[in-house]
């Protein structure tokens, strides 16, 4: 039997007019994977999202989820995908309880043991004594607990959460990382798209960068991070430093209240630096050197891709 990944991507383009939208994108996700989508504004992250859940028909290409295609069996891909997008919800009519029913009612699903399924996402979203509340009472963090559970009211095998701690409290976001990593280990195969890229960091075990339409990287998130050619070395000081020589001056990349951050090639030795110190006449109390965090891999690879471009 071969092996089926979770989410199949291939030669995936969307034109509009003159703007190419996705350019070609192919990749597979693996079943039971947490895969990271990764990219600035306009990258075509949302577009892609959107054509993998029927929202957009690609122009050319095929998205298959767990073998079946998006287009040609879209019944059977919308029952097995559960998405949480960006744009958060007001309904005026009804209450959670009673849109998690109506959710539930378009897959076909009901009975004592959907209920007692909307009652455990109720509780686990922490959304239980807000039950009967209408969505338009609720706070922004509020409404967002709630896309979440009206996505997984249907079990999907595949959950994609677009940007889902966007515009959410540090307490919130915390709570729906315990939550999206219990429902990875459950096996449910998550696509997380995200700007904040220590999330991405802590999460996801593969991310693919996107630029402008195209895959710039794909990798386990360790790998990019160890293939990334520089390291960050942090400079305390016993005095501020008033002006640094040329060769520092290059390599600085923060200035902090007691130190100095500087950016260095993985091939050059810390001698080096040390040389280079000493030159300035700086007193040094203490140096730590620490690798790359996806922050600075993906500013380095988007940062190059423009480059390229102009």
């Amino acid at each position: 039997m071969s092996h089926v990944p979770a989410v199949r991507f291939q030669h995936v383009k969307k034109q509009y007019g003159e703007l190419s939208a996705l350019k070609g994108i192919s990749f597979d996700v693996e079943e039971g994977a947490f895969f990271g989508l990764l990219g600035p504004n306009g990258a075509g992250k949302s577009t892609l999202i959107n054509a993998m859940s029927g929202l957009v028909i690609p122009t050319s290409g095929r998205i298959e989820i767990q073998g079946h295609d998006v287009i040609a069996d879209y019944r059977q891909t919308r029952r097995l995908l559960g998405l949480v997008p960006q744009e958060l919800i007001a309904d005026p009519f009804f209450s959670i309880r009673e849109l998690l029913d109506l959710q539930s009612g378009y897959f076909g699903l009901k009975g004592p043991k959907q209920r007692a399924w909307v009652g455990e996402l109720l509780e686990r979203l922490a959304l239980s004594d807000k039950s009967d509340s209408n969505t338009g009472q609720l706070s922004g963090g509020m409404k967002r607990r709630v896309l979440i559970a009206m996505a997984l009211v249907h079990r999907p095998r595949v959950l994609v959460l677009d940007e889902p701690t966007a515009g959410v409290d540090v307490d919130l976001r915390r709570t729906l990382w315990d939550f999206t990593k219990e429902l990875h280990q459950q096996g449910h195969t998550i696509i997380l798209t995200t700007h904040y890229l220590e999330e991405a960091e802590a999460l996801c075990d593969k991310v693919a960068i996107m630029q402008e339409g195209e895959v710039k990287a794909l990798d386990t998130t360790q790998s990019l991070l160890s293939k990334h050619s520089y390291r960050y070395l942090r400079v305390t000081l016993a005095q501020p430093a008033q002006t640094l020589t040329p060769p520092l001056e290059e390599r600085l990349v923060e200035r902090e209240p007691n130190g100095l951050v500087f950016k260095l090639e993985k091939t050059m030795s810390l001698t080096q630096l040390l040389a280079w110190l000493s030159e300035a006449q700086l007193e040094i109390e203490d140096i730590s050197s620490r690798d790359a965090s996806l922050e600075e891999v993906f500013l380095d690879l988007t940062a190059e891709g423009k480059s390229n471009a102009e």
